[in-house]
This record gives structure tokens, sequence and C-alpha cells, in this order.
């Protein structure tokens, strides 16, 4: 017992991710290092230029969070940072809000950060990680390509080398149309062929650090060919040196306003913190959401500590970390210290980097994040799910991104219960030469036992559909022909009963029994269905003797010798 205990507690001591390296883990984790460190600068620089902050700040974002989630985290190879998906969230939400109190647009985005941290962290500690599952993923999907609207339509200016404008949608669609006429063919080449370059060098190797190439590609163009003197805006002075570290000055009522961004923003982290552990599970050991929760909340709790905004797990940083041959956590670390010394010491480079280099970056993340594939599947296999993709899309852009999300988020919810209440009670027959119960189906012919009802229901069993349960079969014992003496319920899909459903199933079995019908249940395999059984006091009313293991059994058992010669359905 003390050993259990003293390995439960040596199991939460800080870099667990990081383990006790290996020469064989030492040159995967020095690679995989060094690819982070080329794919998260620029990365990083233009998520934070997305933001309305200086890319000094997402480097600085970058190396706290990769420090805090080696630390606190669980997966050994998940890359934490700032993250293209959440940023426009927050930055949408955070303007228009007043921000004195938090000591303006920075400091409520640091603010937000300790906020968004602790929800996330908290959430891994209870053991929330269920939560992630509430976006489904056509709305997901949705999300995502409204995301990516809101990428390309910040980042046109910069493309096309005009003032860089803010404000929502329709404003900057009609400013960047009166404008269009200025566009500098310079930053727009710069823009599309750093683009183009990254998308090609992807392809032909995933492990090529495609957007360093392209961006260092286009400071030697820029500086060649003299490109600022024919509209090539650059980055200009970033500064240098060591981010202040503390929590930034801000007043209650500042924290209150941004409770409910907060909420939306960690929600997303959650989505796609659970979906990169998943996607990217360790090789021995099973992916620990709960944990890596802990991981990412410390992470975003440390860069609003250094000054910075949120920040998230990436998936293709992750999947870079894992082709190189990353192995543990100390690959990130490499990663956070070779960008902390670019940042320290390199902002002479970086500030040489053209604005639309690192709009063409963006442009890259926009092209992956709207999921083409995902729609065309949608399209083919259910219009409905891509009708609500398309819906999801369409209310993020259009509405206020933080409105569009939470929209969004209702949207996945409304369509888990609609899916749950289109449950519909189903007739069984018999299969003939064995003791097998099946769905009525029209190419799998059966039989029936002349007044024996035999019907499952395929979902658990709750407010929202016991009621369309108990009118299907009341109906069904109706119009049996001839007359119903005994219902057997198939409840080997009936996975949970809540109260609700538990006083429907009781009104039914009094129901059953003033119509003369015996009722028993088959097959009530589900521990919590159960346990619901007894606590409802749905197995007294029924009686324990009315409980049977199979459908087969409660007709041997119960039914009348009248009531025990097969009729083949034709």
């Amino acid at each position: 017992m003390r050993q259990d205990s003293f390995a439960k507690l040596a199991s939460w001591l800080p870099f667990q991710a990081v383990g006790l390296p290996t020469s064989a883990s030492l040159k995967g984790d020095l690679a995989a290092g060094l690819t982070l460190a080329a794919i998260a600068v620029p990365e990083q620089m233009a998520t934070a230029r997305l933001g309305g902050f200086s890319p000094m700040t997402g480097l600085y974002a970058f190396v706290a969070a990769g420090l805090a989630f080696a630390a606190f985290g669980s997966s050994r190879r998940l890359s934490a940072g700032a993250d293209s998906t959440i940023t426009p969230i927050f930055v949408g939400g955070l303007t228009g809000l007043a921000l004195a109190g938090a000591g303006g647009f920075g400091g409520a985005a640091s603010l937000l950060a300790l906020m968004v941290g602790v929800l996330v962290a908290l959430a891994g500690l209870l053991r929330l990680g269920w939560m992630a599952d509430l976006l489904s993923k056509p709305v997901l999907t949705g999300f995502l390509a409204g995301i990516a609207v809101h990428i390309v339509l910040s980042q046109a200016p910069t493309l096309l080398g005009l003032p860089e404008e803010s404000g929502d949608v329709y404003h900057r669609l009609t400013l960047l149309t009166q404008a269009m006429g200025a566009t500098q063919p310079a930053a727009l080449a710069i823009g599309i062929g750093v683009f183009g370059l990254i998308v090609g060098l992807e392809k032909l190797s995933p492990r090529l650090p495609g957007a360093l190439i392209a961006l260092l590609l286009s400071i030697w163009l820029t500086w060649l060919l003299k490109l600022q003197s024919h509209g090539v805006a650059v980055i200009g002075s970033l500064g240098s040196g060591v981010p202040t570290f503390g929590a930034p000055a801000f007043t209650l009522r500042a924290a209150a306003s941004l409770v409910s961004l907060a909420v939306v923003t960690a929600l997303v982290v959650m989505v796609q913190t659970a979906a990169t552990t998943r996607a990217f599970p360790d090789a021995n050991d099973d992916p620990d959401v709960n944990r890596d929760y802990i991981g990412i909340g410390a992470a975003s709790i440390f860069a609003g500590l250094v000054g910075a905004f949120p920040v998230n797990a990436s998936p293709p940083r992750t999947s870079a970390v894992v082709e190189a041959g990353g192995r543990t956590q100390l690959g990130g670390l490499a990663a956070a210290a070779l960008v902390a010394a670019l940042a320290l010491w390199g902002g002479g480079l970086l500030a040489a980097v053209p604005k639309a280099a690192l709009g063409g970056v963006l442009l890259f993340v926009a092209q992956r994040i709207f999921r083409v594939q995902v729609f065309a599947a949608l399209a083919r296999r259910t219009r409905g799910e891509f009708a609500l993709a398309a819906l999801t899309t369409a209310l993020i852009v259009v509405l206020p991104i933080q409105a569009g999300v939470t929209i969004g988020i209702f949207l996945s919810l409304a369509h888990g219960m609609f899916t749950t209440t289109r449950t519909h009670l189903i007739l069984f027959e018999h299969q003939p030469g064995g003791t097998v119960w099946w769905p009525v189906t029209p190419d799998r012919p059966g039989e029936t036992l002349p007044g024996v009802v035999v019907v499952g229901f395929q979902a658990p069993l709750s407010f929202l559909n016991a009621y369309e349960f108990r009118r299907n079969l009341l109906m069904a014992l109706d119009r049996a022909s001839p007359p119903a003496r005994l219902c057997v319920l198939e409840a080997g899909s009936i996975v949970e009963i809540d109260f609700t459903a538990s006083e429907v199933l009781l009104q039914v079995i009094d129901a059953a029994r003033r119509r003369g019908v015996n009722m028993a249940v088959a097959r009530l395999e589900s521990v919590r269905a159960q346990a619901a059984f007894d606590r409802f006091g749905i197995t007294d009313r029924l009686g324990r003797d009315h409980i049977f293991r199979s459908v087969d059994e409660a007709i041997r058992v119960l039914a009348s010798s009248e009531a025990t010669l097969p009729q083949r359905r034709p």
C-alpha cells in the first residue's frame, strides 16, 4: 500500500514527460527539437501578428508554453504554443470590451490567458476530459472553416501590401474592396510565393521546415531586390531582452467581463488538446487527456505571466515532432531553448522579415484547417450534417466570432440531442433454427409468436426520448394481432436510464398490465441501467423474476403454451 501511494505521488512530480534520456532517445529528441524550432519561429510570429501582437510575443508564448507543458503534461510529444485556431476567437472577443481595468488590450490578453489556463487545468484535475466531445465533427469542421475565412480576411491587406485594418467582416470587406486598386505587386508576390513554397516543400517532405526556408528566402530576396522601395513592408524593430514575469494588474470588474470569453476559449482548447493527445499517443502509454489538460492549462498560465496570450496544443507541430523521431518532451525543451535564444539575440534578423511573408504563412495555416475533404465526405454521405457544418461556418464568419463559436457549441449539443431523440422503438423477430431474436429487416425473414411482442430500444433511455418510447410501445401493443399477452423489452442497448425515463417506464408497465399484457425485460446488460432499475423501483414493480438474460429465456418461462407456435413472416 505504501509503495502504491509513493508511486502515485511520484507520478505527479514535474517533468514526467521528459524521463531519463538514452543515447537513442537523445538523438531523436534533439532532431525533433531542431525541427520544431524551425517550424515554430515563423508560425508563432505569424500567429502573434494575426492577433495584433508583436511577433516577439508569439515567441515568448511558445517558450513559456513549452516549458510549462513539459513540466506538467503527460504526452511526451505534444507541442503547445500560440495557435491560429483560438487567436481569432479571443481577439474578436476582446475587441470592443472595456479593457481599461485590465491594462489595455495586451493586459487583457494576459489576464485571459491566466483565466483560460485555470479553467483548463481545473478541468483536468476534475477529470472532465469527456467535455472535449461536446463538439461534433461536422460542427468542429464548420468552426475551423469559419476561422480559416477570418484568417484569410485578416491577412488579405498584408498580402496585398495595403494598410492593415480591423473591425468586423463587413467593415474589412468594404475597406478591402475600396483599396484593391492600390495593391503592391511585390508584396503580393512575396506572400503568394511563401505560401506556394511551403505547400510544395510539405508535399516533397513533411520533415522539411518549409515555413522557415520560405521566410529566410523572403528576407534574402527583399534585401537583394530592395523590395521595400516597391511596397514590401518589413516587421521592423522588435526589441529584445527577457520578458517581465508576473500577473497583469486588473480589477474584478475587468476579470468578470472576460469570464464568458474565457469559458468559450477554454472549451475550444480542451477539444483541440484532446484531439491532439488521442491522435499522437505515446508508444507505451494510454493517452491521458486529463493530465494533458493540466499541462496545457499550466502552459496558458505561464504564457499569461510573461505578458503573452492564451495558448493551445498544436496537431501540426506535434505531427512534425513525431515524424522527426521525437520520443520525449526533451525535444520540446530543446525547441524552447532555441526559440528563446533567437528571441533574446536574434531580433535584428527577425526585424527584416517581410510582413507579407508572415501573411503567406498564415494563408498556409488557413488552407490546412479548412478541411475540404471532410466537407466533401459530409456532402456525399449525410446532407443534414453537411448543412450543419456549412451553417456553423456561416455563423462564425457573419456573426461576431465569439457569438458564432457559442452558437456553434449549442448547435453541436442540439445535434447530439436530436440524434438521441430520433431513436425509435424497433420490433424483433425470431430467427429460424436457433434462439436468436433480431430486429425486423426486409432481407432477413423471421418468425413471430402469436400474442408475443418483442421490442427493442437502441439508445440510453432519458427525458429526451422517454415519452416517444412510451407512445410507440403502447401503440405496438394496441396494434398486435392477435392481442398481445406478453411484451419483452430487449434492453441490450439501453445503457442508462434517468429519473424521467424511470417514471415513464413504470407507467408503461402499469399501462401494459391494464391491457392484460405481461411485461418482461431481457438482456439488461448495462451495470448503470441495472442500478437504475433498483434505485428507481423498476425491479420491484416489474418483479425480479421478469428480468431475463435473453429474449428466448423470457418467452420460454412466461409465454403460455398457446403462444409458442411460430408464424413465419411472408
